[in-house]
């Protein structure tokens, strides 16, 4: 019987000021084996919304590329979350892209499911975020 690879993703992204400098974090936990990978990343002046969008399509990519079948993904957007359950319409142009890169690679993945949490459960990701932002900042000081 093949194993089937399970990751647990935290993704966290964030803007200073609302669109400002942007960053995504993100911790991959393989869930058998407890091994974590993180990723931070500055990826310029945009909103909260999409950084949150755009550090959850970073984590399902990588997620594709270390084989995984399942993933079971935590956020600390509830938006994001509720318009990918069909719950909130996406009516912000700028998000629709976002959001049907993630439908598209939502089909990679045998089971996926999207799991609201509190921002004090997300602090490792969150964490991630401000030092992919402050190393941008000092970078440009």
């Amino acid at each position: 019987m093949s194993h089937q690879k399970t990751f647990i993703i935290h993704t966290d992204g964030g803007a200073r000021g609302n669109p400002g400098p942007a960053g995504i974090g993100i911790v991959l936990e393989d869930k058998e084996t407890g091994e974590k990978h993180h990723f931070k990343k500055y990826i310029g002046e945009t909103t909260n919304n999409q950084a949150e969008y755009r550090a959850l399509v970073y984590a399902l990519e990588r997620a594709h590329e270390m084989d995984a079948q399942e993933v079971w993904c935590y956020l600390d957007s509830e938006l994001v979350v509720k318009q990918l359950h069909g719950i909130y319409r996406v009516k912000d142009k700028n998000l629709a892209p976002l959001f049907l890169k993630i439908w598209n690679l939502k089909q990679k993945f045998k089971k996926i499911t999207f799991t609201h949490i509190f921002r004090e459960k997300n602090k490792e990701a969150d964490m991630l975020v401000n030092m992919a932002i402050d190393a941008h900042l000092v970078l440009t000081k």
